[in-house]
């Protein structure tokens, strides 16, 4: 244990003297285990989701019943090409995983930029300006988190056609209220230091200082949540398409291929089971650098570094 904690600590050289706190804070998550480890594990999964396919003359969705419910390597029936076996169809395990995989990041990344930009804009105007923009924008800030995000998403994809635009419209108008909150509170910590009285004498515009000086503030408090709800994210959508209010069939992705499997977890486990494994892996990588993040960030915030 004594190993693992002297591997993770801050080394003294981590962040160099004259960088920015943003730059002061990727060098000391870059320093830490955790960080390359989940970096690496899924930069991994990103290459192969994004590759094999492409590669691979497997067709994810092409029905061979021939192949059907063949178990994977090295269980005895198994059969090349289909390393993680086959479904009740006789379509590919791994390539569902992996297209699975595309989706649920390519859903996942763009409902956080989308709340990030959305979360940000509102609460740094908010913060900066105060009096009635940021009364009005904080009660709707209130009023957005007084509704849970897989509820909201439930009502309006359940009476509407659950495609990928869709999906991703509805979970990032959903949860930008936490970006704001904490775009907000530093913007108000910032308006009034000396650089921004400082640009104001010199003529500069408002928006100007919010995009250029400010801005740059908000990146390193707000990077690790906005890794962390990547992962989030591919969980909600996971649990639409369980529900049945994902991506439709065939495009296979986690929530319906392992609602599809689940009358098959008794003589075929490996369907819902290769799924769940992706994501495990994938979710796992993700908070491994998210709290590298974190831990980064308290410890620029602390002035350790």
């Amino acid at each position: 244990m004594t190993d693992i904690v002297r591997e993770n600590a801050v080394p003294p050289a981590a962040a160099k003297r004259g960088a920015t706190p943003t730059q002061r804070m990727l060098q000391i998550a870059f320093a830490r285990s955790d960080f390359r480890i989940g970096l690496i594990g899924f930069g991994l999964l990103v290459g192969l989701a994004i590759f094999l396919p492409l590669v691979s003359s497997i067709d994810p969705v092409k029905i061979a019943y021939s192949s059907k419910l063949l178990p994977p390597f090295p269980a005895e029936g198994w059969k090349w090409p289909y390393l993680l076996g086959t479904d009740q169809l006789g379509r590919d395990v791994l390539m569902r995983c992996l297209v699975g995989l595309r989706y649920s990041l390519l859903i996942g990344v763009t409902t956080v930029v989308l709340m990030f930009i959305v979360g940000c804009s509102l609460g740094l105007y908010a913060g900066f300006r105060g009096g009635w923009a940021d009364a009005v924008i904080m009660r709707l800030t209130d009023a957005q988190l007084s509704i849970p995000m897989i509820i909201l998403a439930i009502t309006i994809l359940g009476v509407s056609r659950p495609t990928v635009p869709a999906i991703i419209l509805v979970l990032g108008l959903s949860g930008w209220p936490l970006y704001a909150r904490v775009a907000r509170s530093v913007a108000l910590g910032e308006r009034n230091r000396g650089y921004v009285l400082g640009e104001r004498v010199l003529g500069a515009s408002d928006l100007r200082i919010m995009l250029l000086f400010v801005a740059p503030v908000v990146l390193p408090p707000i990077a690790f949540v906005a890794v962390l709800d990547i992962a989030r994210m591919m969980i909600f959508e996971s649990i639409l398409g369980f529900l049945g209010l994902g991506v439709q069939p065939p495009t296979p992705t986690f929530g319906n291929v392992i609602a599809d499997a689940r009358k098959y977890l008794l003589n075929a486990w490996w369907i819902a089971t290769m799924p769940g494994l992706f994501m495990l892996v994938s979710l796992t990588c993700l908070n491994l650098m998210g709290s590298a993040l974190e831990r980064a960030r308290n410890a620029v915030l602390r002035g350790e570094a």
